[in-house]
This record gives C-alpha cells, sequence and structure tokens, in this order.
C-alpha cells in the first residue's frame, strides 16, 4: 500500500502557493458558487412541483358510508368467545 501522508504533503506544497495567489481581503463566491446556488434553486422547485401534483391526488374526504363505521367498532372490540 503506498504512503498516503507522503501523497498529501505533496499535494498540500503544490496547493499552498496558488492559495498565496488569492487575494486575502476580497473572497466572493464566483461563477462556481452561483452553479452551484442555481442547480439547487433548480432541485428545489422540481421537488415543490411533484410535491404539489402528489399532494393533489390525495382524497382527504372520508367515506360516508355506514358500514365502514361498524366495521371499524368491530375490528377495535375483542373478541371474546
Amino acid at each position: 500500500m503506498p504512503d498516503m501522508s507522503a501523497s498529501v504533503s505533496l499535494a498540500v506544497t503544490h496547493l499552498v502557493p496558488l492559495a498565496k495567489e488569492v487575494d486575502e481581503n476580497k473572497v466572493t463566491p464566483g461563477v462556481l458558487g452561483f452553479i452551484v446556488f442555481a442547480v439547487m434553486a433548480l432541485a428545489v422547485w422540481v421537488l415543490m412541483k411533484s410535491m404539489n401534483k402528489h399532494m393533489g391526488k390525495v382524497d382527504f374526504k372520508e367515506s360516508s358510508d355506514p358500514d365502514s363505521g361498524a366495521t371499524a367498532a368491530a375490528r377495535a372490540e375483542p373478541h371474546q368467545g
């Protein structure tokens, strides 16, 4: 198995000079930040539309069948005998 600490330290030594090139007084999200935000906003919009579609299919009305109340009461009572 190769020594991972050596490769990590090598990667860090190459990235440290790149970090010094960044202006320390100015930090902006840039184009990548905008793209990530836009993709997340689009995903939330699609999920909300899907949720609204599925919630529209739900029937919140209870049935007015008189037999359904009797069968529910019969199921609730323990059977003796």
